[in-house]
């Protein structure tokens, strides 16, 4: 009785990872679909670039999810930021897409993502490694990173660009992004991360970011 008791209580745990994971990756899964479902109507109406708005928009509703994260309503913001930054994409991709080279940019950049992603995720869940030791370092070069972003902000508001500086602070971005891949993964399987709404917030940003600027990375390369 003792060991089956033991046995239950051992057994609960990994239960409740697996169902944990497979409900991420579902709902994970329908997001990027919603979103580029989104993306294809923003690129269909030639939707405007608008700004920082969507950015501040999808910041808003990260809080509110964080919030509503156990009811039925998280999964409901969960597709409304998704859709927002999907749309997003729209007249950026409708951008490169009229350049030389631009669509072949674009798949590059999606298949590009989808290999990294997949390929770290099941890297982590194959060998169940803990990277719970990575956060410190994801955390600095996170503030390193927007630190750049910063500075070339100001710089292209004085009408000061320099593509090398782009190709640099993507790079690191896909970097990053590839860090907090394993290190999300993770949290999942050791049980850091036990909301399936959450853990599909973060891969969702990890993946959506990793696309943005393997795109840029791409487009600079191919630029003229």
């Amino acid at each position: 009785m003792a060991d089956a008791q033991f046995l239950n209580e051992t057994q609960a745990p990994v239960a409740s990872m697996n169902k944990v994971l497979r409900n991420t990756y579902m709902l994970l899964s329908m997001t990027l679909l919603f979103s580029a479902g989104m993306a294809g109507i923003a690129m269909a109406i030639d939707a405007p670039h608008m700004g920082l708005l969507p950015m501040l928009v999808a910041f808003g509703l990260i809080f509110a999810i964080g919030k509503m994260k156990n009811s039925v309503w998280g999964l409901v913001l969960v597709f409304a930021f998704t859709g927002i930054l999907g749309f997003s994409l729209g007249p950026l991709l409708n951008y490169y897409m009229q350049t030389a080279g631009g669509t072949e940019a674009v798949v590059m950049a999606a298949g590009l993502t989808g290999v990294i992603f997949f390929s770290l995720s099941g890297y982590t869940l194959f060998t169940q490694k803990d990277f719970s030791y990575m956060s410190g370092f994801l955390m600095t070069g996170m503030w390193v990173i927007i630190a750049a972003m910063l500075l070339m902000f100001v710089g292209s508001f004085f009408g000061f660009y320099v593509s090398g500086l782009q190709l640099a602070v993507s790079s690191g971005v896909v970097m990053l992004m590839s860090g907090f891949i394993l290190y999300d993964t993770s949290r999942i399987l050791h049980g850091g991360e036990t909301n399936y709404i959450m853990a599909t917030v973060s891969l969702y940003l990890n993946i959506y970011n990793m696309f943005i600027h393997l795109l840029m990375i791409f487009g600079v390369m191919g630029d003229d």
